[in-house]
């Protein structure tokens, strides 16, 4: 069975990574991006490289008709979806609770929690049994903030990812009897470009000294876990996470 696997928030960090490490393994690859055309051509381009069918299509997965078209491209160009990674998401600058507004907070959960349950239900439709699907792997890009809660920095933020992890743990098991399997990684301190969207670029460097393993990760570390949950060889792993920060 080829597998086709869509990538949300695929033209950095995590989800270039992971289209990447998942291209070594044979997988094709939709990434979808919202905002960064050239990066995520260039990534196109390093797939097909790899040999696999690649693509990229721009779409705001905060909105639903996007989140359709999104999908219907994927049925007519690269077939039947087999996986889908849950990695887009977006970060406002630091901020306490006294500084949140409305429009802040309905921005965030927009993408990060709506945009996700929207990819997991048009996932679920193609790849599910009953649908004539063939089974899959939703793999839900979420962080160690949802378990720290990131006070004076994030909290919103973190509050999105608990969201998100919440998800994970009830879609898991309403979709298991229909062969498609749900879990989540958590990554901590990864040396990505998010942290400039807080305004603190340099902000794996200030906490690396605090973490257990006194270093930030890397994406590629996270994507290597992707791959492995995405992979038969997780083949009886759903409803699970994976903490990837450095002991936090």
């Amino acid at each position: 069975m080829q597998k086709v696997t869509l990538i949300t928030g695929g033209s950095r960090g995590i989800g270039r990574a992971s289209a990447i490490c998942l291209a070594q393994r044979g997988h094709d690859i939709c990434i979808a991006y919202r905002s960064r055309e050239d990066q995520a051509l260039e990534v196109v381009e390093t797939l097909r490289r790899l040999g696999v069918r690649a693509m990229a299509v721009q779409a705001d997965i905060a909105d639903e008709q996007q989140v359709n078209a999104l999908f219907q491209r994927i049925d007519r160009e690269l077939g039947a979806m087999t996986g889908l990674v849950n990695n887009a998401a977006i970060l406002k600058p630091q901020a306490t609770i006294e500084q949140l507004t409305a429009a802040r907070l309905n921005a965030i959960f927009a993408t990060n929690v709506t945009g996700s349950f929207l990819c997991a239900r048009e996932a679920v439709k193609r790849m599910s049994l009953r649908h004539g699907g063939q089974g899959g792997a939703i793999v839900n890009v979420s962080s160690a903030a949802a378990r720290l809660g990131s006070p004076h920095e994030y909290i919103d933020y973190a509050a999105s990812k608990g969201a998100l992890d919440t998800l994970t743990i009830g879609l898991a098991r309403e979709v298991a009897a229909q062969g498609i399997r749900v879990n989540g990684v958590r990554p901590g301190f990864i040396y990505t470009d998010m942290h400039a969207d807080g305004g603190e670029p340099g902000r794996v460097d200030r906490i690396k000294d605090t973490l257990p393993m006194q270093r930030g990760g890397q994406p590629g570390e996270v994507a290597q876990a992707i791959a492995w949950l995405m992979s038969d060889e997780a083949s009886y792993v759903t409803g699970n996470f994976m903490d990837l920060a450095g002991g936090k």
